[in-house]
């Protein structure tokens, strides 16, 4: 009875790891999506794009640096930080496709 409960912690516990990291990357690409449809549809100066992408840019070099000196994992402390910087990049691109502003 113990063992089986453990085998089903220890399987949680890597389910829980693994979808955070599957988490950020499926972010990354809605944003990207995101952007690129404020484009196409005029929402976005260039300028508004070139800082979101700026932004987008920054955050995918950290990202692919905290893997690099983790063995290519991220610590569960780093993906509290990225889903910060993901959660302000996201408020930041609906303020610039919301705004008065067009291309």
């Amino acid at each position: 009875m113990k063992l089986n409960i453990i085998k089903s912690l220890i399987i949680v516990g890597a389910l829980a790891v693994s979808l955070p990291a599957a988490t950020i990357n499926q972010r990354r690409a809605n944003q990207q999506n995101r952007i690129a449809q404020g484009v196409q549809s005029g929402q976005l100066t260039a300028r508004e794009t070139s800082h979101l992408e700026g932004r987008e840019a920054h955050l995918n070099r950290e990202i692919h640096r905290d893997k690099a000196l983790n063995g290519g994992h991220l610590t569960s402390a780093e993906r509290v930080h990225i889903q910060h910087q993901q959660n302000r990049i996201s408020r930041s691109i609906y303020r610039d496709k919301h705004n008065a502003r067009v291309q």
